[in-house]
């Protein structure tokens, strides 16, 4: 039996889990802060690869990372990294659909925590860096635990973008979805 597909749906999710948890906190942060306007016009740009086909995801991200795309062919030509066909494009495409569930519930958390809890922690002297982790993060940590799960739950079930971007060579980037 063959255990890659299981080992490199693991790795690709765990990558990816990661990255969204740090872009989504950091989008759902800033974004909950934003005023209205701001705030709703992001929101709909931020949760578009939650409602569009994981295929129209992949179809995306194949034309903007393409090796023969601009940004695609300067990766490749600076660096020497091709943007497809990897198993680190599958994490490109597990971010792409992943992202809008960590931060739909991040922010949600961020918007219902009591801003007087920040303000006490700013009068004793603690910093903003410092009020976020140890204030502002420990009261939000159910939310941002769902959204973290939901990513990855997402990222390792996730095949339509995968195999567009990614596609499905074994031992490669064969993944258990792509694989089934």
């Amino acid at each position: 039996m063959d255990w890659f597909p299981l080992y490199n749906s693991i790795r690709i999710a765990a990558v990816s889990t990661v990255l969204v948890f740090f872009l989504g906190i950091a989008a759902a942060h800033f974004i909950a802060r934003a005023p209205r306007l701001v705030k709703g016009l992001l929101d709909v740009v931020l949760t578009l690869p939650l409602v569009l086909p994981p295929t129209v995801v992949g179809y995306l991200l194949l034309l903007a990372l393409g090796p023969r795309r601009p940004l695609g062919a300067w990766v490749l030509e600076v660096f020497g990294l091709r943007l497809t066909m990897t198993w680190w494009s599958a994490v490109f495409a597990t971010v792409a659909v992943s992202f809008p569930l960590m931060y739909r519930t991040a922010r949600g958390a961020f918007e219902s925590f009591d801003e007087t809890l920040a303000q006490a922690g700013r009068t004793l002297g603690m910093s903003d860096a410092r009020v976020f982790w140890r204030v502002r993060m420990p009261c939000c940590r159910q939310g941002i635990l769902a959204g973290t799960v939901l990513s990855f739950a997402r990222a390792l079930g996730e095949y339509g973008a995968t195999s567009m971007l990614a596609g499905y060579t074994p031992g490669r980037t064969a993944t258990v979805s792509t694989t089934v």
